[in-house]
């Protein structure tokens, strides 16, 4: 496919409202998680929190959605790596 037939995606001002909104209140429930103490689930919860913020910030400000699929499995790989470095950091700091 050459560049002149690829359409151009325009994103609906309401999506990226949405998004927005599903942002701000990710941020809002992220920081009341990290002002109670729940032991290790704390930092588990805030990392979860973090993940789905990227996914929404990957997939729809950053267009991933529309584009070449190549790049969604390549940004996935990317975060896989870094899920386990993080899991392999946490099993270090649990076992000292």
């Amino acid at each position: 496919m050459s560049k002149n037939d690829e359409k151009p995606h325009i994103v609906p001002y309401r999506t990226s409202l949405l998004v927005l909104l599903a942002l701000l209140a990710f941020t809002f429930i992220s920081i009341g998680v990290t002002s109670y103490d729940l032991g290790p689930v704390t930092v588990l919860t805030a990392l979860l929190l973090a993940t789905f913020k990227t996914i929404l910030v990957l997939t729809y400000f950053m267009h991933l959605k529309w584009d070449v699929k190549m790049f969604g499995i390549l940004v996935a790989a990317v975060l896989a790596l870094i899920g386990v470095v993080i899991f392999i950091t946490f099993l270090d700091y649990l076992f000292r």
